[in-house]
């Protein structure tokens, strides 16, 4: 039995670059799904700083670039997110992807709209210096972290449900939704996947890829899903698709793959 083509895939909070990241498991993701068109949710990476990146995140971008490819007929879409600012020029050149600040299509007789959602976080939107040394407090943490990064993890955890994050993006979500005649509206941002419908509309956050649970969301005449990855055994075809994309992304974006890339700030 062929595997159901979605109308569309959304993921979200890949945080490339960051120790926590599940850049692998995301791209089996992609890799393992069909659908038409991919919505990237915001903070597909951590930092501006490509030093940080590894080979796995790489590979994620190189197949990123090769479903971006108009022979394939499939349309990506980047949402910028707060992490993802200064970048909306170098990702476009680099894996052929224009970025959006939100985005809105028709399917299905209703309106859907995507945004990352830390517009609605509003200790974020009123301190961003001091989002930046805590992301950078953040990051330095992970590498002094035990294996499998449960400090860094719990921290996580806790600051999205210390700061009722969920509760405030969805109820800043809801709102911005009604303003512009959304059915559904998506983000991501808080790293917990949820579903909640208010006055007939329906917020769906897409979770993200730094934690023990993986989501992302799917779209088809169906519905609405949202879906928790469970990791298997990785296949050798896997791989090799997979270093094919990063060598393709290498020589098309004129890069070496195997080269230490420098801040792109300076």
């Amino acid at each position: 039995m062929d595997p159901p083509v979605y109308d569309t895939l959304i993921l979200s909070d890949v945080h490339l670059g960051a120790d926590t990241s599940r850049a692998r498991e995301a791209t089996r993701v992609l890799k393992e799904n069909r659908f038409h068109r991919l919505i990237l949710l915001g903070d597909i990476f951590a930092d501006l700083n490509f030093r940080r990146l590894t080979k796995e995140h790489w590979k994620f971008l190189g197949f990123i670039r090769k479903l971006s490819n108009p022979k394939r007929h499939l349309e990506v879409v980047w949402v910028e997110g707060n992490h993802d600012r200064g970048l909306t020029d170098i990702m476009s050149h680099l894996v052929g992807v224009r970025v959006y600040q939100e985005y809105v299509w028709e399917f299905a007789g209703l309106r859907h709209l995507a945004i990352h959602g830390h517009q609605f976080d509003r200790l974020l939107a009123n301190n961003l210096r001091l989002n930046y040394f805590g992301t950078l407090l953040y990051l330095l943490l992970q590498r002094l972290d035990l294996k499998g990064k449960p400090v860094a993890r719990f921290i996580d955890r806790i600051n999205t449900r210390w700061l009722r994050l969920s509760h405030k993006v969805a109820s800043g979500a809801l709102f911005h939704a009604r303003l512009h005649n959304a059915d559904r509206i998506f983000c991501g941002h808080t790293h917990e996947a949820m579903h909640q419908d208010k006055d007939s509309i329906q917020y769906y956050n897409a979770g993200g890829w730094v934690d023990d649970r993986l989501t992302y969301i799917t779209i088809d005449k169906a519905g609405v899903l949202i879906h928790e990855y469970h990791d298997h055994p990785y296949a050798a075809g896997d791989a090799d698709e997979a270093d094919s994309a990063l060598t393709e992304l290498a020589d098309e974006s004129g890069l070496s793959e195997d080269a230490e890339f420098s801040n792109i700030e300076s």
